[in-house]
């Protein structure tokens, strides 16, 4: 039956140069692309329809109405390589009136060590293209470290207007159990970089003040579904991918606990053997290497609204996520057969993706509508 579904959702593209577009048709969905990008890294639509695309080695592209891409100036200078580099951009709740956008990246420290970073600006938009103002940087992970890896950084605003950003333990282990550190830890700010005072940990002070969840590996993506409850999605070791409930002052046990194992074979006890530990609401093992998370409510897929999407990157999947109140299961899996960076809903309800390609490869921007009769 596997196999026979895996056939039914495979998705064979064909492609006789790079400037032709790819077109697919599923029995579920129509793929359609609608552009190439220099590893892109994330998406997010304006309000007036037109789309931003944040490219890895540092640049933002704007997607016009008519198909045209022009730049938006003024981006921070990223440390890029490896994992890092430009990540996330996410637009003000009240953007229509304040213009405010912010960004996450790698920035680079001292004696070759790096981290996360996010900064908010203006956005001034023209015709064609526009440029970010008045940039400052709100939030850094604590300490910069050596390697290029796990940073996490994905960032959403909540129903109430606080600023969320996932932020991994940057292949460190132990940082995501240490209180003096924000890696390994989900983090919930005011919108302009200050703490709420009602954080879990606020009494105690410092980068420990940020912390509202701690334990995670590398959380690359974070969503509130549509009864406000904040989902992530985190890679896991070698196995043991996760898609967690992210409850206040909870510790999802890395690497104390893990549902995979060391990539050098070593085992890590599994959540069931520590109970004081919050325990994923689904794991994968194989591992998908999840990259992303989207709940959907639009009207193109009605019989998905409520469902999470979470793009893969070595499974080469879109994954349909089905939920009763706090549990969840996977639902479907689609082979792509592309790596899948990011996943947004668009204005119309389509599904929108960015293929993240391998190794620094370009990626398409992927349009997924209701099957053509």
């Amino acid at each position: 039956m596997y196999k026979k579904l895996k056939s039914l959702a495979c998705l064979i593209f064909t492609m006789a140069a790079t400037s032709q577009p790819l077109y697919a048709q599923h029995a579920e969905f129509t793929v359609t692309s609608v552009g190439q990008f220099d590893v892109p890294w994330a998406l997010e639509f304006l309000p007036d329809k037109r789309l931003l695309i944040s490219e890895g080695a540092g640049t933002i592209k704007l997607l016009n109405a008519d198909g045209s891409i022009g730049d938006i100036s003024g981006v921070p200078k990223v440390d890029f390589g490896g994992q890092g580099g430009l990540g996330d951009i996410v637009l003000h709740p009240n953007f229509e009136n304040n213009n405010l956008i912010y960004l996450s990246y790698a920035e680079s420290g001292e004696e070759d060590t790096r981290g996360a970073a996010v900064a908010r600006a203006q956005l001034n938009l023209a015709e064609s293209g526009g440029e970010l103002t008045d940039l400052e940087v709100i939030w850094r992970q604590v300490p910069k470290v050596t390697g290029q890896g796990h940073f996490g950084h994905r960032i959403v605003f909540g129903p109430n207007g606080y600023l969320w950003i996932s932020s991994g333990e940057r292949q460190k282990f132990d940082p995501a159990q240490d209180m003096d550190m924000n890696l390994g830890k989900v983090i919930r700010l005011n919108d302009n970089g200050t703490i709420p005072d009602d954080n879990p940990f606020f009494e105690r002070g410092g980068v420990t003040a940020e912390i509202w969840s701690l334990g995670h590996r590398n959380p690359l993506g974070l969503a509130f579904d549509q009864s406000g409850q904040l989902w992530d999605v985190e890679m896991g070791p070698k196995g043991g991918d996760e898609l967690n409930l992210v409850l206040q002052g909870a510790n999802y046990g890395y690497p104390i606990v893990s549902n995979g194992d060391h990539y050098d074979g070593r085992d890590i006890p599994d959540h069931h053997t520590r109970p004081e530990f919050s325990t994923p609401a689904v794991f994968w093992n194989p591992v998908i290497s999840p990259s992303s998370l989207m709940f959907y409510s639009g009207s193109e897929f009605p019989a998905w609204q409520d469902d999470a999407f979470i793009g893969g990157l070595s499974s080469e999947s879109l994954v349909r996520i089905e939920f009763d109140g706090e549990t969840a299961r996977e639902a479907q899996r689609f082979n792509l057969e592309r790596r899948i960076r990011a996943v947004e809903q668009g204005p119309d309800g389509a599904i929108w993706l960015l293929e993240g390609g391998n190794r620094g490869a370009k990626g398409f921007l992927l349009k997924l509508t209701a099957p053509t009769p």
